[in-house]
């Protein structure tokens, strides 16, 4: 016998996206929700996240709009010093924990189902007890689709030998003794913050091995700082963008225009990046990663045997002594967009680059303030997530129509000033007219925008065109 339920909105998810949702039509209704989460606790997949993950942009970009994050703090020590604080792995799941408990719950209006499976139609059952549960909802929200893969629980697509050392990403703070030398799987994120670790660590440099398949671009950490005093940098770097892509002749010469005004960093000036994630690093990171020496470039792992790990490329020595660390898995793993607003159901997804966070709060807030489902997917354009190098062109002309869109609305133009999630309109927003060097960046910015995006459609044209088949 199970147990049935009636709400407005079922919400599938309880990671970052869905609680951001879930504040934002929290605080501009008065809506009553389901949530639902196969996880013990609200944060997603940070109950799985490694012990020494922290965010990688300012903590003061995540979380949910109701409630701030960052301690308004600078880091004096270490490799983020000067730049805005990043929230711990155990700060964030504090963090979602404290929200449900202390604001969505006492709100008489949330029902939250922890450690339970959703298999469609309303229908969940939990993973502890087994019952089943039916909900009788208005819309359903599937918070899951922009899933984070976690490297505990990634399976790799390669073999490995029963003989081979071979960790996930969580185990490397669990070893005993050192091994002969580390072997990086990895060319992301998750390898980067693995290298940094080992070589804060203090690991010979020498001693560690990483397998890139692919070069990334990478953001400079300090263009992201959501402070004034950070003006320069943060907007500096958005005028540099725009100048950059306006001025450009080639895609080739676009990307070497953004890395020559800083908006773009790579870890070997010598090797051509042709992956972008919208990976953050700070320059003092950037300094500890060309430390590594040993980069393997001979594309993906297809196998790892006792002696020989085999590439897409090629072949090189390994050992029993050698400790492998899985870093493969990807940050984001569904790239299948569909639209946000469909007939009941809601699919949040990125509206701003960089941001599904901010995304799944303005996504909820357009929800909440508009009527017609044509409305609110014209406000909330997709921006896909980027993996190639050349994604960048779309990711960036759609981001850059929506703020079109976007600023064509009051309404929308004053929720954006007083969100907390958006850090630049407010800073935009307090500039002193009669400050010559801030206004110069922003009337830079201004006149290079629409040139940008004339430039981005052509390039996004000439990509489109060579896809074709002949004839």
């Amino acid at each position: 016998m199970g147990t049935t339920h009636e709400t407005d909105y079922l919400i599938v998810g309880t990671g970052a996206v869905g609680m951001a949702f879930a504040d934002i039509l929290l605080t501009e209704t008065d809506a009553t929700f389901i949530l639902v989460d196969e996880y013990a606790k609200p944060g997603g997949h940070w109950n799985a996240a490694y012990p020494f993950v922290t965010l990688h942009q300012p903590s003061a970009y995540y979380g949910v709009s109701s409630k701030e994050l960052s301690k308004g703090t600078k880091d004096q020590v270490g490799l983020n010093k000067g730049l805005n604080d990043l929230a711990s792995g155990a700060e964030v799941s504090a963090y979602f924990d404290e929200v449900m408990r202390q604001q969505f719950l006492p709100s008489g209006r949330v029902q939250y189902f922890p450690m339970c499976s959703y298999i469609g139609d309303g229908k969940f059952v939990s993973k502890v007890s087994g019952e089943t549960h039916t909900v009788t909802y208005k819309k359903l929200v599937d918070a899951t689709h922009l899933k984070t893969e976690v490297p505990s629980t990634h399976t790799p697509n390669f073999t490995i030998d029963n003989s081979v050392r071979f960790i996930p990403l969580n185990d490397l703070t669990r070893q005993a003794e050192p091994p002969e030398g580390y072997t990086v799987i990895g060319g992301g994120k998750t390898g980067i913050d693995a290298c940094l670790w080992l070589l804060e660590n203090g690991t010979d440099p020498d001693k560690i091995r990483w397998i890139m398949p692919r070069d990334a671009w990478l953001l400079d950490r300090e263009n992201t700082q959501p402070t004034l005093e950070f003006f320069n940098s943060t907007m500096g770097a958005q005028a540099g963008q725009m100048e950059a892509i306006a001025n450009a002749s080639s895609i080739t010469d676009m990307f070497d225009r953004l890395e020559a005004c800083g908006y773009f960093l790579r870890i070997d000036t010598n090797v051509r990046p042709s992956m972008f994630h919208g990976a953050t690093v700070s320059k003092l990171e950037l300094a500890e990663l060309r430390r590594i020496k040993n980069i393997i470039r001979m594309g993906r792992v297809t196998d790892i045997g006792r002696d020989t790990i085999t590439l897409e490329n090629g072949t090189i020595p390994t050992s029993p002594s050698e400790l492998h660390v899985d870093c493969t898995a990807s940050a984001i793993t569904n790239v299948e967009m569909k639209p946000i607003f469909q007939g009941n159901v809601i699919t949040p997804q990125m509206v701003r680059s960089y941001q599904p966070v901010f995304s799944a709060a303005f996504i909820a807030h357009v929800e909440a303030a508009y009527d017609t489902e044509e409305k609110k997917n014209e406000l909330c354009g997709l921006v896909p997530v980027p993996n190639h190098d050349t994604d960048y062109l779309y990711f960036t002309a759609a981001f850059m129509r929506n703020q079109f869109v976007w600023s064509q609305d009051a309404g929308l133009k004053d929720w954006l000033l007083n969100n907390r999630l958006d850090g630049f309109s407010k800073m935009v927003s307090e500039v002193d007219p009669n400050d010559k060097e801030k206004m110069d960046i922003l009337n830079r910015f201004r006149a290079n925008a629409m040139p940008a995006m004339g430039m981005l459609q052509n390039f996004i044209a000439q990509l489109e065109s060579k896809e074709q088949p002949n004839g």
